[in-house]
């Protein structure tokens, strides 16, 4: 993303600091982040969301399940998430290898 030109969010601004798949949304090609900093143990890792198709990031000071717990019971504060009103969609979970293919080695 970052060769491409697009510009990086405030919380990866920080020498070391990755972004970390771990969510994908099909159909807008949205994806969840774990954002990875020095020095910080993976339960201390916040989520980034990034809309997929454009350059807007939103960051949750808060770890995955607290955030799929705010999300599932609607009270996460979001733009992107929580604002529709259609009837509930049936979920599947799949790893990332079965959605982004093979890993690279």
């Amino acid at each position: 993303m970052w060769e491409a030109g697009e510009a990086r969010p405030a919380g990866l601004t920080e020498a070391g600091a990755r972004a970390l798949p771990w969510a994908f949304e099909e159909g807008s090609g949205a994806f969840l982040y774990w954002l990875v900093l020095p020095g910080r143990r993976p339960d201390e890792w916040t989520v980034l969301y990034n809309e997929g198709r454009g350059p807007l990031w939103e960051d949750h000071d808060m770890g995955c399940v607290a955030f799929l717990e705010a999300l599932l019971c609607g009270t996460l504060q979001s733009a992107y998430f929580g604002d529709e009103e259609a009837a509930p969609v049936a979920h599947r979970f799949e790893t990332a290898d079965a959605v982004l293919g093979e890993p690279r080695r």
